[in-house]
């Protein structure tokens, strides 16, 4: 994992963001719901953040927000120069290929009629981009960088592994080069063997592209084995923050311990990380 350089420009800087968004609780009534409350983070380049928490604690609302998929209710979030908040939509179809998405299930969201070159070239023919030639060849060169052979190009997702749909949708993420890719849960579905191996991937990829991650999880044990820092959210709100070293090793607030306890009682924790 890159050493975080204090000196260096954040991509991102998220600052007092809050999300409500109001639901019916009966027939006559609504009510309002904050998802999020005053949070702020900030990720430098090729740094791996992990945003940890249990389900409902605002992890995935986040990750739509920054991804630009929700608008906050207030707060701001700005990657690199661009103020995403205030940007009309016109500009965000300019940002939004540099913050890609990979979600938990690829079964969802890879289209099972298409090939895995239809789904991987899709963001060239959304975007514009390059001449048919220059397509395919990306198309093949990008299926390889995540480790499948550019002959299963006209296979569609049903004839894939479970592992080999994710690596089919971060190979689509990365079409169009992002500099942030977030990764909200893309590992939970899979076995323990096939998790070390997107895990190399992403190491692998993270070194030879220059990426950031934006890893959200449930597992603290996953979590302090991919990042730099940690981030651990409860209803909505950061409840701890800091490199992923001293949390592992030290966990102040109670839902940390919590999580904590939980990777250790499953011994998946890495031995170097586990409290003492």
């Amino acid at each position: 994992m890159p050493v975080s350089n204090k000196d260096a420009q954040h991509l991102l800087q998220v600052q007092n963001l809050e999300k409500r968004y109001v639901r019916a609780s009966t027939v006559s009534q609504r009510e309002e719901v904050t998802a999020l409350r005053g949070v702020s983070l900030s990720i430098l380049p090729q740094v791996t953040l992990a945003l940890v928490g249990e389900s409902g604690s605002g992890k995935s609302t986040l990750a739509r927000c920054v991804a630009c998929l929700d608008k906050p209710t207030s707060g701001t979030i700005r990657f690199g120069s661009d103020e995403l908040t205030k940007v009309n939509e016109k500009d965000l179809r300019a940002i939004r290929p540099k913050i890609q998405l990979v979600f938990q299930d690829p079964a969802n969201s890879l289209n099972p009629r298409w090939t895995a070159f239809d789904i991987v070239s899709e963001p060239f023919v959304i975007q514009q981009r390059f001449s048919n030639q220059e397509r395919r060849e990306r198309t093949f060169a990008l299926l390889e960088s995540v480790g499948l052979s550019s002959q299963k190009a006209s296979q569609r997702p049903a004839e894939f592994s479970g592992g080999q749909r994710q690596r089919l949708a971060i190979a689509r993420a990365l079409a169009l080069e992002p500099q942030l890719l977030i990764l909200d849960e893309a590992l939970s579905a899979l076995d323990c063997s096939i998790q070390a191996q997107i895990v190399n991937l992403l190491f692998e990829l993270q070194s030879s592209l220059g990426l950031s991650y934006l890893f959200i999880t449930h597992d603290f044990a996953m979590a302090a084995h991919v990042s730099d820092e940690i981030v651990v959210m409860d209803h909505g709100q950061i409840v701890e923050t800091g490199p992923t070293e001293r949390i592992a090793r030290s966990p102040k607030h109670p839902v940390t311990q919590r999580l904590m306890t939980a990777a250790t009682a499953s011994q998946v924790l890495p031995r170097e990380l586990q409290a003492v």
